[in-house]
């Protein structure tokens, strides 16, 4: 440990050294290799040299408003994403109407924070476009004609991506690989929405939550969690590293799907983990998430056949995960089993992943995400003096942390991948509260980071699908996540339970 400030990133960083330190691993020869199969560090990407004042760039009104606006909620009324195929298939709606809908919305929600670039008249004109070939019966794909957002760290053709900074901006992307693809099913992207800058936290500070603005919206992908609660388009495309589909979809009564580690490319993204970065949808409900990860995946993992089957699917809990929740979301994740198994579930008593485990994955996730972040942005060259102090202390930080730390760390994450992995010899999907607790006081959040996170890293760190869903509100009415994990390559069971699960929350009085 070394030359650290006396800040939140540096005490979280000694800490999680510390927590490797105490760890052991086997002899050298006997150690798991390294084989980790993840892709090769992405080499710096294009940006714009030329100096730009921070006190007029486009983003920083935005970060002072954020700090002392109080909007009034605003909550999707319009259909889901599958709702609204059924009705542009039955001409009962158009594309330019559902475009016009969000675009409404999008107005009267800026305080929220939400939507960071946007061309309206392109938009329009592309729905215009989708309307017409629709008429002259043409069909794109499966999303002809849907609206959606983009996190902005990912690339889209068209649209700046500033990654939430002051300290970067690309003017003129290209598509990404997963934009690229939901164009190509006919999805029309709406515009680009707030991340936490560069995606290194799980409360995006410059949004607020659409239930209690003085709330957080959860992070990175706050922005994306935000649009699709509140009806900017009918999905959102985002990233998660550590926790950053889920922690938002849990904070903002949405739901976010982490696929498989690899499942999506995330080629034409500014990274944050090149070995645990993951690309995945947020939607209103785990059928119109299953929608979109078909096209970002280029597989099916809807059940043709109706209502899903959950009877007989064995569900892996640990005791001591909910007992370790505040109790109005115990309370309500607890609730959401009763409903599992009234369809049949079977609920098993797991030995792990036990917190300890869920505990030294937060660390081993700090170290080794915060290690590549700052390589990059080091070979990158970002001003680090324009960014967020939070963001700057981590990324000077993890310049800090030893070659042979952050190879013992992934190391450690090897054996925690394969410990973990076995808790699959006795359940399906194994079954937590996405956090402890509700979303976290907006002025009171620091103390909170490391606990919203702690339930999702380890399924990042083994590159396993989860998913967050909500299952109900505990305390002032905040929305409570449900998180199902699977085995890598197993999405189809997250769907399967997950759409079982949510028709029978909707039906409930």
């Amino acid at each position: 440990m070394t030359g650290r400030t006396d800040s939140l990133a540096g005490r979280s960083f000694d800490d999680a050294e510390r927590a490797l330190h105490g760890l052991e691993l086997p002899f050298p020869r006997l150690a798991p290799p390294l084989d980790l199969r993840v892709a090769e560090p992405p080499g710096p990407r294009p940006r714009d040299s030329a100096a730009r004042s921070a006190v007029a760039h486009p983003l920083r009104q935005k970060w002072v408003d954020a700090g002392r606006v109080a909007p009034t909620p605003v909550l999707a009324k319009g259909p889901t994403l599958t709702e609204a195929l059924v009705q542009l298939a039955e001409g009962r709606t158009t594309t330019r109407d559902l475009v016009e809908a969000a675009l409404v919305v999008a107005a009267s929600t800026t305080a929220l924070g939400t939507v960071v670039a946007i061309d309206e008249q392109a938009v329009r004109e592309e729905a215009d476009r989708l309307d017409g070939e629709r008429a002259a019966g043409r069909r794109r794909g499966p999303l002809h004609g849907i609206p959606v957002t983009v996190k902005d760290v990912i690339d889209v053709c068209g649209l700046p991506t500033r990654a939430g900074s002051l300290a970067y901006e690309d003017e003129a992307p290209g598509d990404s690989v997963a934009v690229a693809r939901l164009r190509a099913a006919g999805a029309l992207v709406l515009a680009k929405v707030a991340t936490h800058e560069f995606a290194l936290g799980v409360t995006t500070p410059q949004c607020r939550n659409p239930h209690d603005p003085t709330r957080i919206a959860g992070g990175s992908s706050g922005g994306s969690a935000i649009a699709v609660a509140t009806g900017v388009g009918l999905a959102s495309l985002g990233t998660d590293t550590r926790a950053s589909l889920r922690v938002p979809a849990h904070c903002c009564g949405v739901v976010g799907f982490k696929p498989t580690f690899g499942r999506v490319p995330t080629a034409g993204i500014v990274p944050l983990s090149w070995t645990i970065d993951h690309i995945g949808p947020i939607t209103r409900t785990v059928e119109d998430a299953a929608v979109l990860l078909d096209v970002l995946a280029g597989t099916s993992f809807l059940d043709a056949s109706g209502m899903p089957k959950a009877s007989g699917v064995a569900v892996g809990i640990v005791p001591a995960v909910f007992d370790d929740a505040d109790p109005d979301v115990a309370a309500v994740c607890e609730s959401a089993l009763a409903v599992l198994e009234r369809l049949g579930c079977q609920i098993i008593e797991l030995a792990g992943p036990t917190i300890e485990d869920l505990e030294i994955s937060n660390a081993l996730g700090l170290l080794i995400s915060r290690s590549e972040a700052s390589a990059f942005h080091r070979s990158l060259g970002t001003d680090l003096d324009r960014c967020i102090p939070e963001v700057r202390d981590q990324l000077v930080a993890g310049l800090t942390i030893s070659a042979a730390d952050y190879l013992d760390a992934q190391r450690q994450r090897l054996i925690l991948s394969k410990r973990t992995l076995a808790s699959f010899l006795d359940c399906d999907v194994v079954v937590t509260p996405t956090a402890p607790v509700v979303a976290p006081p907006h002025a009171d959040y620091e103390r909170y980071l490391l606990r919203l996170s702690r339930n999702t890293i380890v399924w990042s760190l083994i590159g396993a699908p989860a998913v967050s869903m909500p299952c109900g509100v505990g305390a002032g009415g905040l929305p409570v996540g449900l998180q199902l994990a699977a085995p890598p390559g197993r999405e189809q069971d997250l769907v399967t339970i997950g759409t079982a699960l949510e028709r029978m929350i909707e039906r409930a009085p």
